[in-house]
């Protein structure tokens, strides 16, 4: 794995976020769309939020608070990881949607979100490289993934997104 090229992507995700919501109208922000979603503050939440739990399984992996396992990622998680995304219509399960549940956060809670995950990925990526590949934690959907896996759904879970921000 590329870390240096996950990295760019993963800050290029980030400043696509941010300067996506200098052009969201305040009114519109926590607007629930007529025909059913997320608003626009929802799906902020949601990526954020899994942005900051996905870390936490990265950190353990790289700091050794793991599972060791022989097991990797699942069959729906090995093609997420050679294909390089996730697939177009994932929807998260519900157990985790209870866990994590979407809010309606204001602009400035999602600006200081982003700068947390700016702050908790630049600490923990630089210790990527020196991780064990058998260091994993469990992800609900995708198997048991170690910390290169971790950092390369991040980025993936980012761009999936952001799709969803840009053409609302």
């Amino acid at each position: 794995m590329n870390l240096g090229g996950e990295r760019k992507a993963i800050e290029a995700a980030l400043d696509n976020y941010r300067a996506q919501l200098d052009t969201i109208p305040d009114e519109l922000f926590t607007l629930s769309p007529p025909g059913g979603g997320w608003s626009f503050a929802e799906v902020y939440s949601h990526i954020l939020q899994a942005t900051l739990g996905a870390s936490v399984a990265l950190e353990r992996c790289t700091h050794n608070n793991y599972s060791t396992s022989s097991k990797g990622p699942n069959l729906f998680g090995r093609l997420a990881m050679l294909l390089g995304r996730l697939p177009l219509r994932t929807k998260a399960s519900a157990a985790l949607t209870a866990k994590m549940p979407a809010a309606k956060i204001s602009k400035e809670d999602a600006k200081t979100l982003i700068l947390k995950c700016r702050r908790r990925l630049d600490d923990i990526i630089p210790l990527v490289k020196g991780a064990s590949p058998d260091a994993r934690y469990k992800h609900p959907r995708l198997g048991m993934l170690n910390a290169a896996q971790w950092l390369k759904f991040i980025r993936m879970h980012l761009q999936h997104h952001i799709k969803k921000v840009i053409n609302k």
